[in-house]
């Protein structure tokens, strides 16, 4: 997708964008041209990436509708993301797929939107701190996987840990975004970041690529009355089974160490690990924190982002992610995490 940058970032609020036309008589004559009897109900839900509405029928419950973003997936890469869920859901694994439409399909089209309807579902974020909550995420983790490694995506990205860092710091550098003050900070912090992300892949060696859920942290998992929902997987892609994993750990390293072990003791149920993987934890961990700040700038023309992140931009962010970076940098010098009772 192309992106236009402006010297006045004001100006970039007042440009077109394709979620203008996605009103909401657009949206529930969508719904309503796949035969759902809407009750002109409608209420937006969180969602940046992507347009989530809440949409009332005549009768019965509620359901979820997703537009794409426009431009961001193409069909090809949007039908591997509802097999993929099906194919999780045939296998007794909890996944929130898409349902059928009028004619059968999962994915519609309307004006210049791709969209899906989901049925709701409720529930709260995992508390992770719960080994058993642990145990049980590592067994439909285990599950998920061993369906992931069926098949390969053709149309879907395989996470390329540093050539995505290298593509998302020149993305910014080239851009307005950086303080001029602080870009040689930035310049060098980011050399540095680079290389030590180079070195602990060389640690790791080696590892298998397979169908993940792509974004696997606890605000996509839902949990009601003892039971797991995992939902979105909007993010979903080729990668190392470790990036399901990393961001259901939290604390300190022996913190992280141990509720690693207990998702494994679950997960090894199903599927074997490599635990070589855990040396990426912290490079997936600096990716992160990197793309998303790309990830704002390049999302900056969309209305809802300048609205909902006036913080971006502003010289005190970018300290502060300099900050947060350098932090990182000394956890990616120090030793991987160990796995209790495991070598």
């Amino acid at each position: 997708m192309a992106h236009t940058f402006f010297a006045d970032r004001s100006l970039m609020n007042q440009a077109s964008h394709p979620y203008d036309t996605l009103t909401p008589d657009a949206i529930l004559d969508a719904l309503e041209a796949e035969g759902f009897a809407v009750s002109g109900r409608l209420f937006a839900l969180n969602s940046y990436e992507n347009r989530v509405y809440q949409v009332g029928l005549d009768e019965g419950a509620p359901v979820i509708a997703k537009f794409y973003r426009p431009g961001r997936w193409s069909e090809a890469a949007l039908r591997e993301e509802h097999t993929f869920s099906m194919e999780a859901v045939a296998a007794g694994i909890p996944v929130v797929a898409p349902q059928p439409l009028a004619d059968g399909d999962t994915l519609g089209r309307h004006g210049d939107f791709w969209f899906a309807v989901f049925p709701q579902r409720g529930g709260q974020a995992p508390d992770t701190s719960v080994t058993d909550t642990l145990y049980r995420l590592g067994q439909w983790l285990g599950q998920l996987h061993t369906v992931g490694a069926r098949r390969r995506f053709q149309h879907r990205p395989t996470l390329d840990l540093l050539a995505g860092l290298e593509a998302n710091h020149r993305f910014l550098r080239d851009g307005p975004w950086i303080p001029e003050d602080l870009r040689p900070a930035w310049d060098s912090l980011l050399s540095d970041l680079m290389a030590l992300c180079a070195a602990r892949l060389d640690e790791a060696g080696p590892v298998e690529a397979l169908r993940l859920h792509g974004d696997c942290h606890a605000g996509n998992i839902l949990c009601r009355d003892e039971h797991m929902l995992f939902v979105d997987l909007d993010d979903c892609l080729s990668g190392p089974a470790i990036q399901d994993m990393w961001l259901l750990l939290n604390g300190e390293d022996n913190d992280r160490g141990a509720q690693l072990a207990e998702l494994l003791e679950g997960y090894e149920m199903f599927r074997d690990f490599n635990r070589r993987e855990r040396h990426l934890i912290e490079p997936l961990r600096c990716y992160r924190q990197i793309a998303h700040c790309a990830w704002l700038a390049r999302r900056w023309d969309d209305p809802a982002f300048p609205k909902y992140f006036p913080w971006f931009g502003q010289p005190r962010f970018w300290s502060e992610q300099i900050l947060a970076l350098r932090e990182q940098m000394a956890a990616l010098q120090a030793p991987a995490i160990d796995i209790p009772g495991q070598y």
